[in-house]
């Protein structure tokens, strides 16, 4: 019989090795990095998680706001694993800045970092991402389009009252935006990470938005 002693850190350390395949984002979403846009948006988005990230399906909210250069957003999610006892809820919030581009030129940068926070079940996940968004903004007379790619550094910390996990990674997304007029915009987007050890968490996603236009910005 394996002593109390002896179980509790054995929980725990399969707990933070099941976490390792979730090693893409927290949210169960891309990380989105395709360059801000003037005023405030609010959308919705849906993710499918692949096998190496847990699988099931998350649902998140997603808002934005566009000051000039800078652009602030958020995200809260809900993500569903495949096989978890529960559900994890997450939070994001992320800071970008233009470093190329503007309101005549169709190709921007953007430098992007963020914070991302989910505690399922007495484990708890943070994810920092820190990269470089490349957009191409295509205009059409009825509806713009907007591919984009961002490759990343990931720094993902998984932790629980007695252990803690660090880890460093490479990961990149991208998707295609589309802008109608009067603010409607729709999406899909990809992410994937290289974690290591034959582990490499995806999640597809498509969501939809609209954008408030606001006097001053």
């Amino acid at each position: 019989m394996i002593r109390l002693s002896r179980l509790v850190p054995l929980l725990t350390v399969s707990i933070l090795g099941l976490a390792q395949h979730a090693e893409a984002q927290v949210t169960g979403l891309p990380v989105r990095n395709a360059g801000g846009s003037t005023g405030l948006t609010i959308g919705a988005e849906v993710g499918f998680p692949s096998a190496d990230y847990g699988k099931g399906t998350a649902f998140g909210v997603r808002t934005g706001v566009g000051l000039g250069p800078i652009g602030l957003s958020a995200v809260v999610s809900t993500w569903d694993p495949d096989g978890a006892p529960s559900s994890a809820t997450a939070v994001g919030g992320y800071a970008g800045y233009k470093v190329f581009g503007g309101p005549l030129i169709p190709l921007s940068v953007t430098l992007q970092g963020g914070v991302e926070y989910a505690d399922r079940s007495g484990l708890e996940s943070v994810h920092v991402p820190v990269g470089l968004g490349i957009a191409l903004k295509i205009p059409n007379p009825a509806l713009a389009i907007k591919p984009w790619l961002a490759p990343r550094l990931d720094v993902f910390r998984t932790s629980t009252l007695t252990v803690s996990n660090t880890d460093t990674h490479f990961g990149i997304s991208g998707g295609v935006d589309f802008s109608l007029l009067g603010g409607i915009g729709f999406g899909v987007a990809y992410d994937h990470v290289w974690a290591g050890n034959g582990v490499n968490p995806s999640v597809f996603s498509a969501g939809a938005s609209y954008t408030f236009k606001v006097p001053g910005l």
